[in-house]
């Protein structure tokens, strides 16, 4: 998270931003990308003075990740209870 001033107010405004990269093998079952996770020995450099840690910006091996379906819910912010991510059984309509 960041700090950009620029409202009228001249107040400062916290603002985020996700970074992206390619999918892994995992995701791009899904999604031809996917946000960029960081290792944890990488976020000191990452932090850091360093100007391009461009080659951190790599996508997160599969191996540690599983993934399963869950319902459209999770689209609604009011909608915020642990069912949300409980795993759901998937169809596909054929038209």
């Amino acid at each position: 998270m960041g700090e950009l001033e620029g409202a009228p107010s001249g107040e400062w405004i916290r603002t985020f931003a996700v970074i992206t990269t390619d999918a892994n093998e995992l995701v791009a079952k899904i999604h031809n990308r996917m946000p960029l996770i960081l290792a944890p020995q990488d976020y000191t450099r990452w932090l850091g003075e360093e100007p391009d840690p461009r080659e951190l910006m790599r996508p997160f091996p599969s191996a540690p990740k599983r993934m399963w379906p869950i319902s459209t819910r999770v689209n609604k912010p009011e909608n915020d209870d642990p069912s949300i991510v409980e795993p759901i059984e998937y169809t596909i309509a054929i038209a």
